[in-house]
């Protein structure tokens, strides 16, 4: 399923999996929401409930979405965390992976600082 990912003067392409656990996040799509930082990382609690499944995972990319199920947060992974040794984004704790972001995600660093995020859902073409 394809989504777009809007906040402030960026809007980025991306898909969310066939999952269990993406699916059901996509049903509750399009969601307007002020997103939380954790270092290079947006994150944003969603209507949905689900445990760790087949995709979990503390190893993400830079440009991969993430459920993470003690929080019911959605995130998306642009660059270090408080928990990275180098470059690559680590979770507080395992997530399931759902989705990922096709164009160059570390641009939402200059969209840091409150702004609204929308996250829909796209007719493909």
């Amino acid at each position: 399923m394809k989504i777009e990912i809007v906040i402030g003067q960026t809007s980025l392409k991306g898909e969310l999996f066939k999952t269990d656990c993406a699916i059901r996040i996509a049903a509750v799509l399009p969601l307007e929401v002020i997103p939380e930082e954790w270092g290079d990382e947006f994150y944003f609690t969603v209507p949905v409930t689900c445990a760790l499944d087949e995709t979990a995972t503390t190893e993400v990319k830079v440009g991969d979405i993430g459920y993470w199920p003690p929080g019911r947060a959605v995130a998306i992974f642009f660059g270090p965390t408080p928990m990275s040794r180098g470059k690559e984004p680590v979770p507080a704790s395992a997530v399931n992976l759902i989705g990922r972001i096709f164009d160059d995600v570390t641009i939402l660093r200059r969209e840091k600082g409150g702004k609204k995020l929308i996250i829909r859902t796209i007719a493909e073409v």
